[in-house]
């Protein structure tokens, strides 16, 4: 059947009901029935015999006659009817020895597989009766009386021809021995989630049954059965001829049911347990879920491929690469959802921005709720570590690179590293990018080197390099050039467009002319002719404008603007307004001028100077068709999805430095938009003298990606090793230079070595980490002649690692937190927030002086204390702003940390970020990255003080410091915005709307909030409530785990090891 046919789900879980029903009465047999041999017989006598035993008390039902046979027009059993197509699947079964021990776990949803469709086809039964109890069988009042204690004979309802047959699949199953307590009580968890995937008239049924079906006599006639065919023939007659309430045909199940058993037994057969449905080993409601959140029904060819590559069958490490836009990301969630359902495992995925991760977490929120997973965040200061170990549910943990790497440092120390069963990274191409790249790295070395059970996926849109890759994840590799929408570039020089075309001789064909009529006005203002170009498309289509800078992208806008027509005015105008009335919320009554000027004509711009709220409310905005242009720099491109039917690239430049090929690509990615659009256009604006770079911009390759392990010295190397040695991985020179070996790095020393080796760059670091005093070296004589140094981490280097703390700044961090001891000023904020003022923002730190002062003077005598404690005086300060020279050395390093502090500690009072962009003259965006920085490493020095006693008094202190600076709002509104997806502007909308905790919105129904709450998209509303619901269920979770953990008793009590004793 085809995998998007319609499908009854069924399961069979005897021992999780209290009654029985009729819902379930033809089941694939065991691969223990179908082994010839007298002991098959012998067990099956037995079996009857015991079954006669056990109903013969039961009550029999009153007799109906009913003409209609179970059958129908199909009850032959002749060469073309359904035993015979059993009998050939039989005889091929016979065939494999390989899978004759393979035993049934009728508990699970085994319904299809494309291999199996490949090799057996078997018509299915074409008029299948429903079965059905009639509406008038009313004589319930002895079945009613009876109690059936759980473990009691549950199968009293069901004709003989099929109870025998459960008890033997329950024998059989029974003796499996890989069943465990925590398996059944998770599909007697997910017994309700079956139940929903149930068409609606088979839930009346199943309901009715078990409220409605009375008992039936067993008959004895069933004690010879060697095959399926022999099985299925005396089952059906079986049922034919016992006596049961009365059935009734219905032509709904016509081609499903029985095609469903047939599955059942294929399944059996030809795969393992895990398999728990059609869709891609998942239960169909999967496939609904999708349709019904996502709007997919269908997923493209070559997802279908890749998820069914041998490779990914079996387990092995993959990555493939697609364009932008060809639906990478589904592939990857349906692998997560396999790991998570199917084999039992926590799931580990990698995404590279903040904003990312909590537009993920939103999105997959709801299929954890439906699906009994958690997912949890690990971002910013958000993360708990090690995570929380789950009695049932397992966790899809989605981070970013930074906290991934914690979070794998704290699952190997916990020893719980093999509890990850799948770790997927997005955007692999960040390997190669700066220090952010050698984390990166770093994670997937050590999940490789201590984990032969955790499977890696990566993906990009933009890889060259891949077979380094490949060695260094020692995985397969999968490549599509598959877009949804076809994209066509074009390159725009003067008022002449011209279309990229490989086969042409200078890469580039004629298009044809700009055609629009310019004034001299204009013709000064707009000399790349955008006007021209996104008035073609917008309003009725959307139109991004990549722009070297963030000056120039609100310069741009504002260009365009003036010279729109007034008819952009009037589309969609009443929305317009609204967006603008929310952008004045969540500024307190602040808005951008420019904004203010140009979100009428639908144009606005977009890059890291606006605040979240600002950014989330835009993008809304624009993927709503609100706003039809965005002016945007290129980190939109590696950003959240915001595709549209025409990209505009203004220059060939990022910032100052020319375009990379694999920004090109990730820029012209954007263009087309699936399901809406049927083609996507790129245009390239260049000036004459940028033509030969252009040219050879668009036809070389991608760029390789190189490891920046040993470039990125303190945060990369460095790091390395005292995380190898203080995680035991690896704790002397050989072992350290073998895991070197299994690195990126180690498989691309032969191009990135040139003076030093491998050996001597291992040595040369672990040398200096023990003169800088985090590493101690042990020597340990093994013989005579040999000497082998291990080494330790002390406990400077301990609280490094597990802070996650640059090492250039760790001993400029113990000896600020050590001074702080001395003199800690407590009667405000001040000194706690200037030693979690975040170091390697100092250098981007150009105070104004005059401000300084001004701030400086308006400080409480306490306060002021704090900057003497630093040694910032205000006679310092004075002469700053006033010009004068000064004498006295002063750490300029100091000065300008406290500088930000001021920023850090008047925001926090204020709790809004205009009145402290007016206060300091620095972009909101700036203080909101500020504000996102000092809060992560808040969290960085909270746990480095976690593994230094002379720290203690840090620790509370730094809780609730951390959690100030994550929210930076009025404390009422911090257990909403604990929720992905509330922003400051959000929280206070809901906590007006009488929406005050965790609890309430959990509860809350979507369209009621739709009415509520200005500005709420279904999709935001729905993605809310389901965030809420996931983080209340974590909640009690833990709490329970707590209550059990308190309640259990401890396994080193001494009773307990003497009892155990005596027992054996």
């Amino acid at each position: 059947m085809d995998e998007g046919g319609s499908r009854i789900r069924r399961r069979v879980s005897l021992p999780k009901r209290n009654r029985p029903s009729l819902g379930c009465i033809f089941v694939g047999p065991t691969a223990a029935e179908l082994e010839p041999g007298d002991e098959g017989k012998e067990e099956e006598e037995m079996v009857a015999e015991n079954r006669r035993r056990k109903t013969a008390g039961v009550l029999r039902v009153e007799h109906n006659d009913s003409e209609e046979d179970m059958f129908g027009d199909y009850d032959s059993f002749t060469e073309n009817s359904f035993i015979a197509q059993v009998d050939d699947l039989e005889q091929k079964y016979m065939q494999l020895p390989e899978h004759k021990k393979h035993a049934t776990d009728f508990a699970t949803e085994n319904l299809y597989s494309e291999s199996i469709k490949n090799k057996l086809s078997i018509t299915t039964i074409g008029n299948l009766t429903e079965l059905q109890t009639d509406k008038h069988t009313e004589n319930q009042s002895g079945y009613e009386g009876v109690t059936v204690e759980p473990g009691a004979d549950l199968l009293y309802d069901v004709p003989s021809s099929q109870a025998i047959y459960f008890e033997n699949l329950q024998n059989s199953s029974n003796d499996l021995g890989n069943c465990s307590m925590k398996e059944r009580d998770w599909k007697s968890s997910s017994h309700n989630t079956v139940n929903e995937e149930l068409p609606h008239n088979c839930i009346e049924q199943r309901q009715q049954n078990d409220e409605d079906s009375s008992k039936v006599r067993i008959s004895s006639d069933m004690n010879r059965r060697k095959s399926i065919k022999d099985h299925l023939k005396s089952a059906m007659t079986g049922n034919a001829k016992a006596q049961t309430p009365i059935f009734s045909r219905s032509k709904q199940l016509k081609d499903t049911l029985l095609s469903e058993e047939i599955n059942v037994a294929k399944k059996t057969i030809e795969s393992s347990s895990n398999d728990l449905g059609p869709f891609y080993s998942l239960p169909s409601k999967v496939r609904d879920l999708y349709a019904q959140f996502k709007g997919i029904e269908k997923l493209y060819e070559w997802q279908h491929t890749c998820l069914t590559l041998n490779s990914v069958q079996e387990r092995k490490n993959l990555i493939y690469s697609l364009p932008t836009s060809g639906g990478k990301t589904l592939v990857a969630e349906i692998l997560m959802l396999q790991e998570l359902l199917c084999c039992r495992k926590d799931v580990l995925m990698i995404l590279p921005y903040v904003a990312i991760v909590q537009e993920k977490i939103s999105g997959l929120s709801s299929f954890g709720v439906e699906l009994g997973f958690f997912v949890e965040e690990y971002a910013g200061s958000k993360g708990r570590f090690p995570p929380t170990k789950r009695r049932e549910k397992k966790s899809l943990y989605i981070a970013t690179i930074e906290k991934g790497h914690s979070l794998v440092n704290s699952l190997i120390e916990s020893g719980r590293i093999d509890s990850l069963g799948l770790v997927v990274v997005d955007e692999l191409h960040m390997i190669g990018e700066g220090s952010r790249g050698a984390t990166l790295e770093m994670t997937l070395a050590k999940i490789l080197y201590t984990s032969k059970t955790t499977q890696i996926i990566g993906m990009s849109a933009t890889l060259n390099n891949v077979e380094d890759l490949q060695k260094f994840l020692q995985a397969e590799y999968y490549t599509s050039q598959f877009r949804p929408v076809e994209l066509k570039e074009y390159l725009k020089i003067n008022d002449t467009i011209y279309e990229i075309d490989s086969k042409a001789e200078n890469g580039m064909t004629f298009s044809r002319l700009l055609n629009f009529k310019y004034s001299d006005t204009l013709k000064k203002m707009d000399p790349d002719h955008l006007v021209a170009l996104v008035t073609e498309v917008i309003p009725n289509y959307s139109c991004l404008v990549f722009c070297p800078s963030k000056k120039n992208c609100e310069n741009v806008a504002e260009m365009i603007c003036k010279f729109l027509s007034k008819e952009y005015l009037k589309h969609k105008e009443k929305e317009k307004c609204e967006v603008i009335k929310n952008l004045k919320n969540i500024g307190n009554g602040n808005l951008c001028p420019v904004l203010k000027r140009t979100i009428p004509f639908g144009v606005a711009y977009h890059h890291s100077g606006l605040t979240s709220d600002e950014r989330k409310l835009l993008e809304e905005a624009y993927s709503t068709g609100v706003l039809c242009l965005f002016t945007c720099t290129s980190t939109l491109a590696a950003g959240i999805n915001l595709p549209a039917r025409r990209v505009i690239l203004r220059a060939p430049y990022v910032a100052k430095e020319f375009l990379k090929r694999n920004q090109y690509k990730q820029m012209i990615g954007r263009a087309g938009r699936a399901g809406i659009d049927t083609t996507g256009e790129s245009i390239l604006i260049l000036q004459e003298k940028d033509k030969q770079q252009v040219l050879e911009l668009i036809t070389r390759p991608l760029e390789n990606c190189y490891s920046h392990l040993v470039q990125e010295f303190t945060k990369g190397i460095q790091t390395l090793f005292l995380s190898l040695i203080g995680l035991k991985i690896a704790t002397n020179l050989d072992d350290i230079y073998h895991f070197m070996n299994g690195t990126f790095f180690g498989v691309q020393q032969k191009i990135l070595l040139k003076e030093k080796s491998l050996w001597e760059i291992t040595v040369e670091s672990l040398r200096y980490l023990t003169e800088k005093g985090l590493l101690q070296k042990d020597t340990i004589c093994k013989s005579e002649e040999e000497v082998q140094h291990n080494f330790h981490v002390t406990k400077l280097g301990r609280a490094s690692f597990k802070g996650t703390i640059d090492l250039a700044y760790c001993d400029i961090l113990y000896r600020d937190l050590k001074k702080g001891l001395e003199g800690l000023v407590l009667e405000s904020l001040l000194h706690l927030i200037y030693l979690t003022t975040p170091y390697d923002l100092i250098s981007q730190c150009n105070p104004d002086w005059m401000i300084y002062f001004r701030q400086f003077s308006q400080l409480s005598p306490a306060e002021q204390n704090v900057a003497a404690i630093l040694g910032v005086s205000e006679s310092f300060l004075g002469k700053k702003a006033s010009g004068q020279a000064i004498r006295k050395k002063v750490d300029k390093d100091v000065v300008n940390r406290l500088y930000l502090s001021f920023v850090l500690y008047t925001l926090l009072k204020e709790t809004n970020i205009w009145t402290v962009s007016e206060k300091f003259n620095m972009p909101r965006g700036y203080i909101q990255n500020l504000l996102t920085g000092a809060a992560s490493f808040s969290s960085c020095v909270l746990h480095f003080c976690e593994e230094l006693e002379e720290f203690w008094v840090y620790r509370a202190l730094l809780v609730e410091l951390t959690k100030k600076l994550t929210y930076c709002v009025k404390a009422e509104l911090i257990p909403l915005m604990e929720v992905t997806g509330v922003l400051e502007g959000r929280a206070k909308q809901l906590y007006s709307a009488g929406y005050k905790s965790l609890m309430h919105l959990a509860n809350a129904n979507p369209e009621v909030l739709i009415r509520t709450i200005d500005h709420l998209s279904r999709r935001q509303a729905k993605q809310i409530v389901a965030s809420a619901k996931m983080l209340l269920h974590e909640k009690a979770e833990a709490l329970q785990e707590e209550v059990e953990e308190l309640l259990r008793l401890p396994s080193d009590f001494p009773g307990a090891v003497a009892s155990s004793t005596d027992k054996a």
